[in-house]
Formats: C-alpha cells, structure tokens, sequence
C-alpha cells in the first residue's frame, strides 16, 4: 500500500502557496513604502532558524533579540515570529516529515488540533493589548528557558516504542497540541512540550519530529494571515526571518547536521531569562503611569 504522506505534503504545499500569496497581496495593499531588506533581519532569521533546526528553537531566540536590540515593537513580536518563521518551518517539515515513520491518523489529526488551537489563537493575540502581550511573552520566554535547560540535563522523559495513539490518549493528545497550537501565536514555542506530550503517552520520541514541525508548519501559516490581516506584525523583520532562515535550514539539515551546541545552550538560556525579565518588568512599568497620576491629580 502507498504511504499517504504524499496527500499531507501536497497539503502543505497547497496551504504554503495561499499563504505566500496572501501575504504578497496583503503586505503591498498595507504597508507601500515598506520595501527594503535589512541585512540585520535577514541575518538574525538566517541565524536562529540555523539554530531552530539542530534542536535548540527560535521563537524564543528570536524575541531575545528583537528585544536586547529594539528591533520590533513588544505588541508586534508575536505576530512577526508567526508569519516570518512560516516558510522556514515548512522547509523543515519538507526535510523531516517523509523520514520517520508515524501513524498517518495520529499525525493528521494532531496536525488539525494545532491548526484550530492557532487560528483561534492568533484572533485573540492579535487584539491584545501591548502591556498583555509583554506579559506573556515574558512568561512565555520563562516557561522556554525552562525547557532549555531540561534539553541540557537530559530531563525529557525516556518514552516508548509507539507510533501511534489511539483512544483517550489519541484525545487527549489533540487537546494538549490545540492549547499548544494557541499558545504558539503568543510567542511559545511548541516544539519541546510536543516532545514531552508525545513521550509521556508512550510513543518513541523520534515520531514527535514529524508531530511538531508538520504542526508548526500548517499553524503558522494559518496564524499568520490573522496578523497579516490585522497589520499586528512588522514587515521588514518577517521578510528577514524568511528569507534569512529557509537556506539556513537547508544548510544545518543537509551540511551541518549536527554540532556541539551545549554552551550554545546554556548561554540562550541566560539570554531568554534576561529577556523574559525585562519584558515583565517592562508589563509592570506599563501599569505605573495611571496610579501615578492619580496619585499627583490627587
């Protein structure tokens, strides 16, 4: 019998193609003027999607820039990490998805919960205000350093052999990838709590590859056209991490493979807690200034 799998990528083609298209119309109805390249954007998605692809994420890498640099507004960063990280991510479900064997059933339907989880998601991110926004991108980038320093301990649950899930586990398997798939439009990456998910309920960590990145690869680009609509996005910084990061992708899937990244952790783990810092503290100063003048009104 023949692998379904041809019928999902031709999915995700289908689904990258409308996105692609729709961002073209919708960025040159909205923002004209905004044209040029920057080099620094396209070096920081060549970067962190370079990073993304041997294991250590770039949601959380990527807002630790944009905020240690000022590069893109706090209420902006979510929408941007959604939209300019899209192309890459499919990139890489195209490069892993065909190699590991999982459960087609299994995987489409995980794939569909993060899809609702996201486009529920962005409609909800993309109306908030900045000071929630800082808030829980601090929170998020808290709850991302934590992870990072299991993935260096080797805390993450061993596992089993399966491939598939079904009944109660296969439910609640949708359930926790739809809140995971929310929770990526405001910033949290999916890809180390979809491991721990798919370890926790038996499977063999491997299937949680193709499990993550098709995820990730069919939400964000459904998220994205929400904050493309929405103009909740910076344009410059998208195209960066878009055009930086799918041969950055390419480059560590196929050249670099793999490299001894555990300082390289430790330091982004350091980074992203400073980062996360500054971003609650930065919440909480957004609520001072009302207090502040009532007090002087007074």
């Amino acid at each position: 019998m023949a692998s379904p799998k041809p019928i999902l990528i031709g999915a995700l083609l289908v689904v990258t193609v409308a996105f692609t298209w729709r961002w073209m119309v919708l960025a040159r109805r909205a923002r004209r003027t905004e044209r040029a390249l920057s080099p620094l954007h396209a070096a920081i998605g060549f970067g962190t999607n370079f990073l993304d692809t041997l294991g250590i994420g770039s949601f959380a890498t990527t807002t630790t820039l944009y905020r240690l640099w000022r590069l893109v507004s706090d209420q902006q960063i979510p929408g941007t990490l959604n939209v300019g990280h899209a192309l890459p991510t499919v990139v890489q479900a195209l490069v892993y998805t065909t190699i590991v064997d999982v459960d087609f059933r299994t995987l489409v339907l995980l794939i569909l919960a993060a899809v609702g989880g996201s486009w529920i998601g962005a409609a909800i991110v993309s109306s908030l205000p900045r000071r929630a926004i800082q808030r829980g991108m601090g929170l998020a980038l808290m709850a991302a350093a934590g992870l990072m320093v299991m993935t260096a301990l080797n805390r993450f649950p061993g596992g089993g052999d399966a491939t598939a899930l079904a009944g109660g586990r296969l439910v609640l398997a949708c359930g926790i990838n739809f809140a995971l798939g929310a929770l990526m439009t405001l910033g949290i990456g999916l890809y180390a709590p979809c491991m721990i998910m798919v370890s926790l309920l038996g499977m063999n960590p491997t299937v949680a590859f193709p499990i993550m990145m098709g995820s990730c690869a069919f939400l964000m680009p459904v998220a994205g056209v929400t904050f493309i609509a929405r103009e909740r996005y910076d344009l410059k910084a998208a195209l960066g991490l878009a055009i930086g990061g799918m041969p950055a992708v390419l480059l560590a899937a196929y050249i670099v493979r793999s490299l001894p990244l555990t300082y390289v952790r430790w330091l982004v783990v350091v980074v992203v807690i400073y980062a996360a810092t500054m971003l609650l503290r930065s919440s909480q100063a957004e609520e001072r200034p009302p207090a502040a003048d009532a007090a002087v009104s007074g």
